[in-house]
Order: structure tokens, then C-alpha cells, then sequence
């Protein structure tokens, strides 16, 4: 039997407590700047729906924070995060970057129709280079995901989604990325993130 889940949307179309995705997908999908997160129970949701979306974005432990861990090699402080999410494959999309240590927002896109999480990954990293080539920033890049990695050093999006009406303007961001990896020479280090070792990047969204 499939896990219940309960979707908070504190801002879309309908603000409020969804127990279906279907329901959920109506109010944010498309809409810009949603807001919206999935949780285990119903008592959760309602606890956060009564909290700030600010309180549960990207919420996780990062472990290179936690005090009496000795890692050998923490992640570099001054550097940037990417990371996307996609509920449902395909569903709406989003990405973002950040500043690792700081935690300041340097762009946020979508979301998008019909997208995946590859996609957004790969989204994220291109669209990270092309900002740090046009402000001259020398900091490294980091990336959970070892598929966007693999694209981004192919500069190609291998995705198996197709493309219709819903997702056109995803294809477009697409094209002008693999496009601009094609002229570009790319000096900024793109680095994977230690999950394991750090836990979740910073840049997460916190909807597993």
C-alpha cells in the first residue's frame, strides 16, 4: 500500500493542507513563487501550515555543522550550492543556487510543468556557470547528483522526457544551456557534494 502523504502549500493559487497531489499539483504548478512541501502525517502538516515556509525550506542537518564531528575534509566554505526538485516524473520542477555557508539565495526558477529532477540539475549547474562568467566569481560549484554532473561534462542533456506544450519552455532552457556549454570554456570547479559524509546539500529542498 502506498505511504500517505499530506502537501502544506503556503502559497499557490489555494493556500492549505492538500491530501492528495492531484489536489497539491492545482495550486502550485506554474505559479511562480509557490511554496509548498509534503509530510508524513497529518499532525505535521498542520504544525508546519501554522509555521512559516522559511522554517521547513530546505530543512535538514547538514553534518559538517553539527558540533564533535571531526571531518577530515569539510566542504569549502566559500562556494556555491545547486539542487532541484521535481514531484512526480514528470511534475513541476524547480532549482536553485545558494551560497553554501551563508545560505543566500542567488536565483530561484519555477516551477516548471512536466520536468524531472535530472533536468533541474543540469538546469542548475549551467545556469550557475553562466551567472559566475558574467560576474568574474572564482568560487566552486557544488552538486548532489552525479547524472547532471555526467551531462554537464558531456554538454548534453541526455534526458528520455519528451517534450510537449506543457514543458516547451523547459526545452528551451535546455537548448540555450547545451548551446552555451558548446562556446564556452568553463573555469569554475563543479564539485559533488559528500552526502553521505555532510549531509544534504544545502541548496535541498527538503521534500523527500
Amino acid at each position: 500500500m502506498a505511504k500517505t502523504k499530506f502537501y502544506v502549500v503556503w502559497k499557490g493559487r489555494k493556500t492549505g493542507i492538500f491530501s492528495t497531489w492531484q489536489e497539491a499539483s492545482a495550486q502550485v504548478t506554474g505559479y511562480t513563487g509557490a511554496e509548498y512541501k509534503s509530510f508524513e502525517s497529518q499532525s505535521a502538516a498542520e504544525t508546519a501550515f501554522n509555521a512559516a515556509y522559511a522554517d521547513y525550506m530546505g530543512k535538514s542537518t547538514h553534518a559538517f555543522n553539527r558540533p564533535g564531528l571531526n571531518l577530515v575534509e569539510p566542504p569549502i566554505a566559500e562556494s556555491y550550492s545547486v539542487d532541484a526538485s521535481c514531484i512526480g516524473n514528470p511534475g513541476p520542477m524547480e532549482y536553485r543556487c545558494l551560497h553554501t555557508t551563508t545560505r543566500q539565495l542567488v536565483f530561484a526558477e519555477g516551477p516548471f510543468a512536466r520536468g524531472s529532477n535530472n533536468i533541474g540539475e543540469f538546469l542548475a549547474i549551467v545556469e550557475a556557470l553562466v551567472l559566475f562568467e558574467q560576474n568574474g566569481w572564482t568560487e566552486p560549484l557544488y552538486t548532489d547528483s552525479k547524472t547532471a554532473l555526467t551531462w554537464v561534462s558531456h554538454k548534453k542533456c541526455k534526458t528520455k522526457l519528451q517534450r510537449d506544450e506543457a514543458n516547451a519552455l523547459i526545452f528551451e532552457r535546455i537548448a540555450r544551456a547545451e548551446e552555451w556549454l558548446a562556446t564556452h570554456t568553463c573555469s569554475t570547479k563543479v564539485l559533488k557534494w559528500d552526502t553521505a559524509g555532510w549531509g544534504e546539500i544545502p541548496a535541498d529542498y527538503g521534500r523527500k
